[in-house]
């Protein structure tokens, strides 16, 4: 680019309200899934990662944060669009998650205070669009608009989860109440499970069952993963964390149980993932392009790395601490990809704002 179709200030302007106007409402997706990787990384070990990974995460999450507030303030019209939308409403609860898993991280570094804060938030807005996402999906969903493939609706189990997480990992620090989010936590994670034995029947009707076609196989199909991933990490982390309570401690076969046949089916469906990919991509041709939605395949990779390491501890099986160690190297290649091709694509975007701006004068 030459220094006369240099970005003005104007350019910068515009680009930026653009930005703002158009923000996919689950791009909180990246703070997940940079989130999980330098969690994952911590506990292996890779301090000097997990740190940088962290400080990249917690710019992300504030650049976001304050392009969401922007646009309710700016913008309120095209967010109700968004909530209204069955298509589009689950993927608020990437705001959700990311809260959880940015503060787990900040907990892990003994910001607990930050990180308690961080999960009433994330507490609150759950709260707010559990009930509203659901009363949409009934309320405004037509038969043409109810394809659970592109709805993202497995993202409500994730946020589900992630609060789960987050409170037992911050119950410790309050005193008196510490047995109460105890106890929230494990309802949270039952209600997740249950939501997520729903949906799976719906997702596998409309898979196995129904006509698919190329452009219907997109990186979002990977969150049936890591929604089967984050309810075993969630589980795994229960059997690990002391329970104050006699009769949690009497639901632990329970949670054994169910704890290892959602890790079991999430590694099922990695094969299965890699396959529809290479038929999309390979098979069909369909160009592999920067979307945001891959930061939702990003995530489960990263997701099934820690759930794998914490219930090699639960379980005491060394092989899947192993897994672990494979898996979030991987996540970690993949997570490099696709911030290459966020950046590749925002520079193109910008730089065609300028030539066209160019051109009209």
């Amino acid at each position: 680019m030459s220094a006369s179709h240099a970005p003005s200030a104007s350019h910068w302007r515009d680009w930026c309200r653009d930005g703002v106007a158009a923000l996919y409402p689950g791009y909180f997706a990246l703070v997940m899934a940079t989130g999980i990787i330098a969690n994952a990384m911590f506990f292996e070990g890779q301090r000097g990662i997990s740190d940088a990974l962290l400080a990249i995460n917690a710019v992300a999450y504030g650049v976001l944060l304050a392009m969401t507030l922007v646009r309710i303030a700016c913008f309120p019209r095209a967010v109700w669009r968004d909530l209204t939308e069955p298509r589009l409403v689950f993927a608020f609860f990437t705001l959700v998650a990311a809260t959880d898993v940015l503060g787990v991280g900040l907990d892990l570094r003994g910001f607990t205070t930050m990180a308690l804060v961080m999960w009433i938030g994330a507490l609150s807005v759950w709260l707010l669009l559990i009930y509203l996402s659901f009363a949409i999906l009934i309320f405004f969903n037509t038969a043409s608009r109810a394809d659970i493939i592109f709805g993202g609706w497995l993202i409500a189990i994730v946020a589900t989860e992630a609060v789960a997480i987050h409170g037992i990992v911050v119950a410790p620090n309050l005193g008196a109440a510490a047995p109460y989010v105890m106890i929230f936590g494990h309802m949270l994670w039952g209600v997740g499970v249950v939501l997520y034995a729903i949906f799976i029947v719906l997702f596998a009707q409309r898979l196995f069952f129904s006509d698919v076609q190329p452009q219907h196989i997109t990186p979002m199909l990977w969150v049936v993963m890591g929604a089967a991933a984050i309810s075993t990490n969630a589980g795994a982390l229960i059997i690990l964390t002391d329970a104050p309570v006699p009769f949690l401690q009497a639901m632990r076969p329970f949670i054994d149980s169910v704890t290892l046949i959602m890790w079991a089916w999430a590694t099922w469906w990695i094969p299965l993932l890699v396959v529809f990919g290479v038929w999309t991509h390979g098979v069909h041709r369909l160009p592999l392009t920067y979307t945001p939605l891959f930061w939702s395949l990003v995530f489960p990779l990263g997701m099934y790395a820690l759930a794998s390491l914490r219930l090699s501890h639960a379980a005491d099986m060394t092989l899947l601490a192993a897994l672990s160690r494979v898996m979030v190297w991987i996540a970690l290649a993949a997570w490099l990809l696709t911030s290459a091709g966020l950046i590749i694509t925002g520079w193109r975007r910008l730089r065609h704002g300028v030539a066209a701006s160019g051109e009209a004068s």
